[in-house]
């Protein structure tokens, strides 16, 4: 049996990639698309959201609107400048078609999919954690129905949107504490010290680019990624974050994790935003499950298969 799964996502290059590759994979089932704010405001990611639901051809998938804001702390900061203004990099109007709008918020479709499940569902939260520490206070009674969050975010040794600062977290560090500090659901987090790792390289873009419509469809919306990462970084690759994510909730294990618990900073200096694990023995708080190692090009290999024909 698929797993059940919903993606909370804030669209987003990476969560594009990601929601394709979750759609296109048999081993979960896929209930629903809950969005956010994030990489781009809402009014943009919501959209993007159906637009890339109805790529895949799965209208009979919910997406939901969820949080426009975090919170506690407005923030200023979004990606745009890394996704394009409209978080697609520049393509989001060649994407015409729309998957319907779920009219319900987003926290109550995301109840309603573990109140009808007849198994755990694993909620994947790759963008703001905002949703999900929403869902989890309006709802404690159901946290027994969630399987595990595999989460997109942290950084054990440095941010990218700050020194500290994972993007991910920065947007909405009180939500993030309430997920990874609480004891009722199992979390993986997928930081960026693993996934910085899993860069992919301009021949596997080009994969995508030959490997039929889908495919050549999100190698059209990386381009501009591409180019900031060579920009940043200096080399022709692009990191596909929220994928590697997705792929460890489609198939765990994948990616072999290490127990810590994390504690995120949530104060308003400089640090806000960042994760801090405890690795001392007598360590108190729940552990998360901390993606550190995989067997990279494996993981860049299952991922562009998927998403080819």
């Amino acid at each position: 049996m698929p797993t059940p799964l919903i993606i909370d996502t804030d669209p987003g290059v990476d969560d594009a990639v990601a929601i394709l590759l979750a759609l296109r994979s048999p081993e979960v089932d896929v209930r629903a698309v809950t969005v956010a704010f994030g990489n781009v405001g809402i009014e943009h990611t919501l959209p993007n959201a159906r637009k890339l639901v109805a790529l895949a051809g799965r209208h009979d998938v919910p997406v939901a609107a969820g949080a426009a804001r975090p919170l506690v702390h407005p923030r200023a900061e979004q990606a745009g400048d890394v996704h394009g203004a409209d978080g697609l990099g520049g393509r989001a109007a060649e994407l015409t078609a729309l998957a319907p709008l779920d009219p319900r918020p987003a926290v109550e479709v995301m109840a309603a999919v573990l109140r009808e499940a007849s198994e755990p569902v694993t909620v994947a939260s790759i963008g703001p954690a905002t949703n999900s520490a929403v869902l989890l206070a309006a709802h404690p009674e159901l946290a027994g129905r969630i399987g595990r969050f595999v989460v997109m975010g942290g950084a054990l040794s440095g941010g990218n949107i700050t020194g500290a600062a994972e993007f991910n977290v920065h947007c909405d560090p009180e939500a993030m504490q309430r997920l990874l500090t609480q004891a009722d659901v199992p979390v993986t987090m997928v930081p960026l010290d693993l996934t910085l790792r899993c860069a992919a390289g301009g021949e596997w873009v080009e994969r995508l680019a030959a490997g039929g419509p889908v495919g050549a469809t999100l190698a059209g919306i990386i381009a501009s990624y591409r180019a900031v990462y060579s920009k940043y970084f200096g080399r022709d690759a692009v990191a596909v974050h929220d994928a590697v994510a997705l792929l460890e909730a489609i198939h765990p294990g994948v990616l072999r994790t290490t127990p810590l618990p994390i504690q995120v900073a949530c104060d308003l200096g400089p640090a806000r935003g960042a994760t801090v694990p405890n690795r001392r023995a007598d360590a108190a708080g729940p552990p998360v499950h901390v993606a550190l190692d995989a067997d990279i090009p494996a993981v860049l290999d299952d991922i562009a298969t998927r998403l080819t024909d």
